[in-house]
């Protein structure tokens, strides 16, 4: 078997995402300003920079402008938001909010595809002297004790059984004196780190989202680049948190999508279900017709605020963008915050390689730097926002408007609201029936569809031979308890039809077995966040698959 390689740098951003290609940009240009030499390597698993880059996005320009404060910063960007609108839907119509709430006031805020932003990003860095490599999937974090000290990068040509092929390249080790985590949310490594080191002790657990678009290409005259409007209401039920979005791009292009909480209780909760459902509203309905879907996606969103990040340093590492949960839910959007995280992490990084500690006593400075920024100031204003709405809908909202004016404290003046993970908020069949199923529609394949259609339009693809990267720790729970307890929510839950029960009882009990169509996965990550039983595992596959969002 050939020897792995190792390669040492100075800094090893993993994922290359807004706020990792921020933080290298940063990184290099105080190295320049200082004429010093450190040597800064991102990696990502997308085939390319970008593939993976996916949202739903509104940004706020006021990083980017710290980066590049003599540069036009338009060229990574979609077009200046010209409008904003805010609609309650009923089941049959819909409400226009007479005023904005302010923390959705998108004034002088942009609609950019996170695809090309990225790729803008990528360039940036690489011209900035940064080495960056997609195809390259960071799977383990190598340790010296507790300190981090560098990251393997996952193997290539390995069959389905684990068994090399003739084309087998075993993935470098890349040594670091600081690694940094962008991964976005719910991090392979990170997960990892943060259980080893117990960096989310004292903060409340994390809860998410999941965030399922489409891009349309619409007929003439139906949108208007830089309109912005954002939903409440139908299809989703009142006691799950979530929202549709409508962004208007260049091109009579229409970026729609859909949240749904992931911490809803109804087992049969369909995501990409609810999409569709969404797409015959009256009030959208109409934009669509005549249209023609281009692409689709889905990413999972860390939702928690400000009192559900995890500490975001240790020795040798940082965490980062949608890995920390820098995401501000009150007012949608989190681009801005986690390129301002990485760019905070990068001058925390580049003082302790001046003093040549890397420790976390050194780099607890970026928490320092955190706290005494503008992102820190912007989360604490909306740190309990979606706690709110463990209540439902309409407390949610209340408890949103009391924030406003209460500096975000909201119903409970205490910043104690919320306390448990998402998934254990999911109620058994036993106890309460399913109603989602009960409302699935069948796609008609003109304005609807079925996931395998809308994952064929993501552009995902993955060698089937090797082995899965979701990896299930014990099936058998899945056969005997979750097909009688919670009726296989995988089959549901997932946006991209993975996972296949087939389960059938019988006199003796169950049996069957569970299908993973691994090669269908869009990297969205709602089986690890979401799963009752939480015995579901995503790791990166080889690199350089998976979706290929292009201008998403």
């Amino acid at each position: 078997m050939p020897e792995r390689d190792s390669l040492d740098v100075d800094v090893l951003f993993v994922g290359a995402g807004p706020a990792s290609l921020a933080g290298a940009i940063r990184l290099r240009q105080l190295a320049a300003a200082a004429q010093r030499d450190v040597s800064v390597m991102v990696i990502e698993k997308g085939g390319a920079i970008g593939n993976h880059g996916f949202s739903g996005a509104i940004v706020d320009p006021r990083a980017l402008r710290e980066l590049f404060p003599d540069e036009d910063i338009t060229a990574g960007l979609d077009a200046p938001v010209a409008g904003d609108a805010m609609w309650y839907l009923t089941a049959g119509g819909r409400i226009a909010a007479p005023m904005l709430p302010s923390a959705l006031d998108n004034s002088g805020n942009y609609i950019a595809s996170l695809n090309v932003l990225t790729k803008w990003l990528g360039d940036k860095a690489e011209t900035a002297g940064a080495d960056v490599f997609p195809a390259f999937p960071g799977q383990a974090l190598l340790w010296e004790g507790e300190r981090v000290v560098g990251v393997r990068v996952g193997d290539k040509g390995v069959d389905h059984n684990g068994n090399p092929k003739a084309n087998f390249e075993p993935g470098p080790d890349l040594r670091a004196k600081v690694v940094v985590l962008g991964e976005g949310p719910r991090g392979t490594l990170a997960k990892t780190a943060i259980a080893k080191l117990g960096l989310d002790r004292g903060r409340l657990p994390q809860v998410y989202a999941v965030g399922v678009k489409e891009l349309w290409q619409l007929a003439p005259g139906r949108v208007k680049s830089g309109d912005v409007t954002h939903t409440l209401g139908a299809p989703l039920p009142a006691d799950t948190f979530g929202g549709g979005w409508l962004y208007g791009m260049n091109g009579e292009i229409l970026d729609i999508g859909l949240v749904t909480g992931l911490d809803y209780r109804d087992p049969t909760t369909d995501p990409h279900q609810l999409l569709q459902q969404f797409k015959l509203h009256p009030a959208i309905k109409p934009l669509l017709e005549g249209g023609k879907l281009l692409r689709y996606g889905a990413k999972a969103l860390p939702e928690g605020g400000l009192n559900a990040m995890p500490r975001c340093y240790a020795d040798g590492l940082c965490l980062i963008g949608d890995t920390a949960g820098f995401l501000n839910g009150l007012h949608l959007k989190g681009i801005h915050l986690g390129m301002k995280s990485g760019m905070l992490a990068a001058e925390a990084i580049f003082e302790a390689l001046v003093k040549d500690d890397v420790s976390a006593a050194s780099l607890e400075a970026y928490e320092e730097k955190f706290r005494a920024s503008w992102a820190y100031a912007e989360l604490h204003a909306g740190r309990n926002f979606h706690a709110g709405f463990d209540r439902g809908r309409i407390p949610g909202l209340i408890n949103a408007a009391l924030g406003l004016v209460s500096g975000g404290r909201g119903f409970g003046l205490v910043d104690n609201l919320g306390g448990h993970e998402g998934y254990a908020r999911m109620v058994k069949i036993t106890e309460r029936a399913p109603q989602q199923r009960e409302r699935r529609i069948a796609p008609d394949n003109v304005l609807t569809f079925d996931k395998l259609t809308d994952v064929f339009n993501s552009g995902t693809a993955h060698d089937e031979d090797q082995p899965a990267h979701l990896h299930v720790a014990d099936t058998g729970i899945c056969a005997e308890r979750c097909t009688v307890e919670y009726g296989n929510p995988c089959q549901y839950f997932c946006p991209a039809a993975v996972y296949d029960p087939q389960f059938s009882r019988n006199g003796k009990g169950v049996e069957g077995t569970l299908n993973i169509n691994f090669s269908n996965c869009v990297h969205c990550k709602t089986c690890d966040i979401v799963d009752p039983y939480q015995i579901i595992t995503w790791v990166p596959p080889q690199g350089g698959e998976g979706p290929v969002y292009t201008n998403c």
